[in-house]
């Protein structure tokens, strides 16, 4: 599993949180000790780790608890708003322009995986509609122009390459007649070190030829906090525009990769959690997190903001309280993927919870329609979209 190592520290820490009496001084430092430990042995950058959860001290110890939560639930929200936040918070989208066709380059260090990835970025896309090349600009390894043929005969997609070229600008300009049949090229390039000068001249070269829209820089898992000095090249070289990271699954480390992303300020697109060419996911810290913690879809909505009218709070709150109830029933399956529920999957969580069938199925009902309305009204003002529904704004409540 993914950061396993983390996973487990941090569901023992929220477990802590749930069985105590009280939140004191003596609980909160006990929960700092133990995230601190947690992300340590999962490889995270020690500055990073003091920052975070001195933050999280902080903000438990002077901030008031809103009054729609306890204190215990408001200390969960702050660790899980602070874990979400220095990964970036929202999910960082690829930024393409009007004028086709748009361009990715991926640039990274010797055996990161770069090419594989080139494969699985072109099969995201073409399983999304759109037309994709590949353009191998990788000059130095022998064998990396045959591989990039052979990722691309595997998902059906055309490679540009011309091989014993040892030139990149003269390959990307042979084909630059053949660009305008597509909607996106990827342009695979050589593996380097940040701090190789030649090769870095040699992407600054391509990358004002190519004009492209997004510049990747992809960086292995299992190499631990020594990413921080590579990002940080790249990041201060001003080529790259964001981060994918491989090898997710084969490491419970992968700790050291993430925060070196944190520390740079260069989002993370990506990750690769696999070796099949389907292997690959938008990274989205809270649904990260959300995994991480065994929380999955269904309490990821819980844990977010939403805006309800007075009168509905006191209404709301029990029925959060019997839903939190029947999600302890739920396998990890289950909260990952709520619509899978059926009839007898209801019952069982409703034995197990104490709670009504009918109010489970209204739970999935209710994460159902959210799921939609926030798909619908993605990136909307919130006092524009409450003028539309004809409402004024209620207190924000945080579950």
């Amino acid at each position: 599993m993914v950061l396993e190592k983390l996973s487990e520290g941090l569901k023992n820490t929220l477990q802590k949180i749930a069985s105590s009496l009280f939140v004191d001084e003596k609980l909160i430092n006990e929960l700092v000790k133990d995230i601190q430990r947690s992300l340590l042995q999962s490889d995270v950058n020690v500055k990073l780790v003091f920052s975070l959860t001195q933050k999280i001290k902080e903000r438990i110890t002077k901030e008031q608890t809103p009054g729609a939560l306890t204190k215990r639930e408001h200390l969960v929200n702050i660790v899980y708003e602070e874990l979400t936040r220095f990964l970036g918070g929202e999910k960082s989208e690829l930024m393409f322009g009007s004028k086709l066709p748009n361009k990715i380059i991926l640039v990274g260090l010797f055996g990161s995986g770069k090419t594989t990835t080139c494969g699985k970025l072109a099969k995201f896309f073409t399983k999304r509609g759109k037309k994709v090349a590949l353009l191998g600009l990788d000059v130095h390894r022998p064998a990396a122009m045959d591989q990039l043929q052979q990722v691309g005969k595997t998902i059906n997609v055309p490679v540009f390459v011309i091989k014993g070229e040892k030139d990149p600008v003269k390959i990307y300009k042979h084909f630059e007649p053949e660009y305008k049949k597509f909607d996106l090229i990827i342009i695979d390039t050589a593996g380097r070190d940040a701090l190789s000068t030649n090769l870095i001249d040699e992407l600054k070269h391509i990358h004002e030829l190519a004009q492209a829209d997004e510049t990747l820089l992809i960086i292995s898992a299992d190499i631990g906090q020594a990413a921080q000095a590579q990002a940080e090249a790249f990041h201060k070289a001003g080529a790259i525009s964001g981060v994918i990271i491989t090898k997710m699954d084969g490491t419970a480390k992968g700790g050291g990769a993430l925060s070196a992303c944190a520390i740079t300020g260069a989002p993370i697109k990506f990750i690769g959690v696999g070796e099949k060419v389907d292997d690959m996911e938008q990274f989205n810290p809270k649904g990260f997190f959300g995994r991480l913690l065994g929380m999955g879809d269904l309490e990821a909505l819980l844990l977010g903001s939403i805006s309800l009218p007075k009168e509905a709070l006191k209404v709301q709150e029990g029925k959060l309280k019997k839903w939190k109830h029947a999600m302890n029933s739920m396998t990890k399956k289950e909260l990952e993927d709520p619509e899978m529920m059926d009839g007898s999957r209801v019952e069982r969580i409703a034995k197990g919870s104490g709670v009504s069938p009918g109010e489970i199925r209204e739970m999935v009902k209710q994460y159902k329609q959210s799921k939609k309305l926030v798909k619908m009204l993605k990136g909307e003002d919130p006092e524009k979209l409450m003028k539309k529904l004809g409402k004024k704004a209620g207190p924000m409540l945080k579950f």
